[in-house]
């Protein structure tokens, strides 16, 4: 590790040096003057995607880096951006925020990239937070659904693009203290995501006059989940509300069916990640949140499908899902971002990021999307849904029951918590 910060520290002298001959007071990045490129070769712009391959949220990690690599690939055979062409490299980050912490220091210092994309498991994506703060490398973050990604542990660098716990408790909970019943039990992963989506349903659930009886923390990476069901079973609450991930649901749904409690109370699952439905549908029960489905029945989805489909013929999952869904967003808009602004300077980036628009035609949904500028995280689309009953083939497993326009599924509290640096604070960098 010192070997790495000497090195950089050097590097960095010479690039303050040639900036200072050059008579330009620009602060360029540390990789900056690292490689030589042949004469009339434009340097390649580097994305790092930090993806998990393994652990509690392998299977996902690995279907968003296939909607990273189909955007980059699109933008590739168009000549690149700004004329270079985009190189990734990645890493398994492995469901763990330590090894998140290595990986984005290594991209950044040792493999020069100069932009992250990626992450599932929110103490993850909080991890390579922290290290993209440090060197002011603009990191998105695909996939991590914590409020707390937009709330308290937001940053000016970092934009967050899925729906989080907030946005889809929003969407669901009136309707069903209303509906089903006001006694709520939480099942809850023991970690941010589950936590502070945890506290995100009691506060909806509370304003529509229902009530918490019991909140059973599950830690991660738990595959027996018979003492926390035999609660279920006496506690008998009209509606069971959980927040549990990868691996992990997949294992309790399973544990669920098998015990038949399907009808024992109404289930409703925060959000439910494609990857984890496909293999086994028939443990797919309750009412959940998704911000995207391969069958909407939208303009462009079709053709979108078949161009993923092609690129991966023999891909364990035979369709994009949400995940896929927004590694492929994330990744197309940073790239338009960079295309659209003429350069790699993260500022510059940054501030065409914050408050862009994105139609609803352009992004696939039912209703417009904007990235927030307060907060940095993408107001988009929210449906419900629930298993199909009619599927018209075996990837039609999902019912969408409705959608929320982003104005009624906002998360007004992470307003309140999210405290973006100033511009001046960030230090500045080209690729």
């Amino acid at each position: 590790m010192t070997k790495s910060r000497i090195t950089r520290r050097g590097a960095l002298k010479v690039s303050l040096m040639t900036a200072t001959l050059a008579g330009t007071a620009s602060l360029f990045g540390p990789w900056q003057h690292n490689r030589v490129w042949a004469q009339g070769t434009k340097k390649p712009i580097k994305l790092g995607l930090t993806c998990d391959a393994s652990g509690q949220y392998g299977n996902s990690g690995q279907d968003d880096l296939r909607g990273m690599r189909l955007a980059i690939e699109e933008f590739n055979a168009k000549g690149g951006v700004l004329g270079r062409k985009v190189e990734w490299i990645t890493a398994d980050t492995e469901t763990n925020p330590a090894t998140g912490t290595r990986v984005a220091e290594r991209f950044i210092a040792q493999e020069q990239c100069g932009f992250l994309i990626g992450a599932l498991h929110s103490g993850v994506a909080n991890a390579i937070t922290q290290v993209a703060n440090k060197y002011g490398t603009i990191y998105m973050n695909t996939n991590s659904s914590a409020p707390s990604e937009a709330g308290e542990n937001c940053s000016r660098v970092k934009f967050v693009w899925d729906g989080n716990g907030t946005n889809f408790s929003k969407a669901a909970v009136a309707s069903a203290v209303q509906k089903i019943g006001k006694k709520w039990l939480l099942l809850t992963n023991d970690y941010v995501w589950g936590h502070t989506t945890a506290a995100a349903t009691k506060a909806e659930v509370e304003k529509a006059g229902g009530r918490i009886v019991d909140n059973l923390l599950v830690p991660q990476n738990t595959r027996d989940f018979t003492a926390y069901l035999l609660k279920v079973q006496q506690i008998k609450p009209d509606v069971v509300a959980m927040a549990i991930g990868g691996d992990d649901i997949k294992a309790l749904r399973q544990q669920i069916a098998e015990l038949k409690l399907e009808d024992k109370a109404a289930w409703i699952n925060n959000q439910q990640d494609w990857p984890d439905i496909w293999g086994v549908p028939e443990t797919l029960f309750g009412v959940f949140g998704t911000n995207w489905y391969h069958k909407l029945p939208l303009p462009g989805v079709p053709e979108f499908v078949k161009r993923w489909q092609t690129t991966y013929p023999q891909s364990p999952i035979p369709v994009p899902g949400n995940v896929s869904y927004n590694g492929y967003m994330a990744t197309r808009e940073l790239l338009r971002a960079i295309e659209q602004t003429g350069t790699t300077n993260n500022i510059a980036i940054i501030k065409a990021l914050e408050g862009r628009k994105m139609s609803a035609l352009d992004r696939m949904q039912n209703y417009d999307a904007y990235i927030d500028p307060v907060t940095h995280q993408i107001q988009q689309t929210i449906y419900l849904a629930k298993r199909n009953p009619k599927p018209v083939d075996k990837t039609d497993l999902f019912e969408i029951l409705s959608d929320a326009t982003p104005e009624q599924a906002f998360d007004t509290a992470s307003l309140k918590t999210c405290k973006l640096k100033p511009y001046a604070d960030i230090p500045a960098y080209e690729q």
